[in-house]
This record gives structure tokens, sequence and C-alpha cells, in this order.
């Protein structure tokens, strides 16, 4: 009989998996439906894909698996092993979903200001799709992708896998570089977005796919991270036990009482950790002002917290 742990963990492995397939479909509709009739380029290999695609007409998924196959081996060689069957996973559903919306859906565009004859093509400054033309509607179009792409991602990332690609030259070059990854990836992406302009020559491409990075940024962040805003505060402060009487009876929380000493007058002082959502912060932030108004606070933003109270430390 599988244990208690044993089905918990069978349970998250389940969960991990779905959230890696709908993730990986959802990047796909997001690509071939929303990012790719605009003709833009939000990085990765598939926004690279969208690029040659458009100058020379072949399947997004052929050049993009093109590219990943060999990225995830070279990543593995010289990397190792990191990536793990999940991204691999990923990489394949991504692959197939696209190949079956761009081999039945095309490259039609779902939101745009209708479709329109050529004679009006001079005047209207529209895009080509399948033969036709439509007046394209930029900023919504723009919108909706980031959100898509950022769910996506999201639910990829949930799932404990990478998203490889374009993010294997960025690790291979900080390990050579020692420049931050997160600025290797922003100078790889870059390049790529700015491709739009290079193939396309309309500088409103590249600036949408960064509006698109920038959505899709804030979008992951709420997918794997949740709502829910945490702030760390330290509060140094003669009237400790006020203070500590408010956080556990009031607010109803833990915290940590840390000794310490001041560096100007060597004098030994006490210190409150404590770790609360924004609403509970603002509550113990407006005590402050009556328990002790010369009491020394920093606050800071908490991106992660795990443990008791908070999100569960994952299994592995």
């Amino acid at each position: 009989m599988i244990g208690i742990n044993s089905k918990e963990k069978l349970k998250q492995e389940i969960i991990a998996y779905v959230l890696l397939i709908v993730g990986s479909i959802l990047f796909a509709v997001g690509d071939v439906m929303f990012v790719n009739p605009y003709l833009m380029a939000p990085g990765g290999t598939y926004g690279l894909s969208n690029v040659l695609n458009t100058v020379w007409p072949w399947k997004i998924s052929l050049y993009a698996i093109c590219m990943d196959v060999p990225l995830l081996l070279i990543g593995t060689w010289i990397l190792g092993p990191k990536f793990g069957i999940k991204t691999i996973i990923s990489t394949i559903v991504i692959f197939a979903a696209t190949f079956v919306l761009e081999s039945t859906w095309g490259y039609n565009p779902v939101l745009h200001d209708g479709e329109i004859s050529k004679v009006a093509v001079d005047s209207m400054v529209p895009i080509p799709h399948n033969g036709g033309w439509f007046q394209p509607d930029y900023f919504l179009n723009t919108v909706v992708a980031g959100l898509i792409y950022g769910l996506a991602i999201g639910m990829i990332f949930r799932s404990g896998a990478t998203s490889g690609g374009s993010d294997i030259i960025s690790m291979i070059l900080h390990k050579y570089t020692k420049i931050s990854l997160g600025t290797l990836v922003m100078i790889v992406d870059g390049i790529i977005t700015l491709s739009t302009l290079v193939a396309f020559g309309d500088i409103r491409l590249p600036i949408y796919s960064v509006i698109i990075i920038f959505i899709e940024g804030k979008v992951i962040n709420l997918v794997v991270d949740g709502m829910k805003s945490y702030r760390t505060m330290f509060i140094v402060t003669d009237n400790i036990e006020p203070v500590r009487d408010y956080i556990l009876n009031d607010i109803k929380r833990g915290a940590t009482c840390i000794t310490g000493t001041g560096l100007y007058k060597g004098t030994e002082r006490k210190m409150i950790y404590v770790t609360l959502d924004r609403s509970d912060m603002l509550k113990l932030r407006s005590a402050l002002h009556l328990i002790d108004p010369k009491a020394f606070v920093n606050i800071m933003e908490s991106s992660e917290i795990l443990g008791e109270g908070f999100r569960a430390l994952p299994n592995e």
C-alpha cells in the first residue's frame, strides 16, 4: 500500500505534469495566434523562428526544433545534465502543439480590426496573412500575448521545468564570462527582439515585443509566487514587550527577537525580525507609531517565503 507521503508526492507529480503540458500547449497558442501574425519576436528560439518564418517561409515549429535540440545537447555537454526530463517533454509538447496549430489554424490573428482588401493596402498599413490582409490592433494583441505567454511559462516553471531554448546560450556564456545570468538573458533576448527591426524595418515591432516581455515577466511572477505580497521587517526598539504582544496577540504572527550591539554607542539593543503579508505589515507599522515613535524600522520586499505559516518547503 502506498503511504501518505508517497500518495502526496504522486499527486504533486501528476499536478506538475498537467501544468507542464497545459502550459506548453498554451505557449504554442500564444506564439502562433498572437505573436507571429503581428511579426513580433519576444525573445527565445520561438521568437527568432517567427522572424525566420516570415523572411524565409517554413514552419515555426521546424525552425525552433532545429535550434532547441542542438542547444539541449550542447547545453548538456557543457553544463551537465541539469535540464531534466520535464524540460525535454516541454520542448516536445511545444513543438507538437505549434506544428498542429500552424498546420490547421495557420498564421491568422485572433485579434484585429477587420479584414481589408488589397486596394487599401497603401493607406492603411496592414499586415499580410494567408493571402489576405488585416488591419492590426497592436496594443490589445500585445497585452493578450503577454498575458498568455506569462501564464504559459509560469505554469512550465511551476511544474519544475526550465524554458531551455535560448536560455541555454545565456547559461553557457555565464559559465565562461561570469556576467550575471539575468543580464545575459536580457542581452540574448534583446538581440532576438531587435531582429524584427532589421528584418521588417518597423520600429514598433521591437517596442511591442519588449512590452510583451514586460507583461510576461509580471504574470510569471504571479503564477510562480502567487498573489500574496510579503514584507520582512527589522524593528529596533526600546519597547520590545509591547511590540511583541502586538505581533503575537493582535496580528497573530510569529517573530524572532535578535540581540545586537549598536556600533555608535556600543549599547546592546534588541531587534525583532518578522515577515508579514502587506495588510499585516501596514497594521504593525501604524501600531509602531503609537508604541514607539522613535523605533528604527527597515522594511524589505520578500519574493519567496517558505516554512510554517507560509508556503511549504519543496520536496526536492
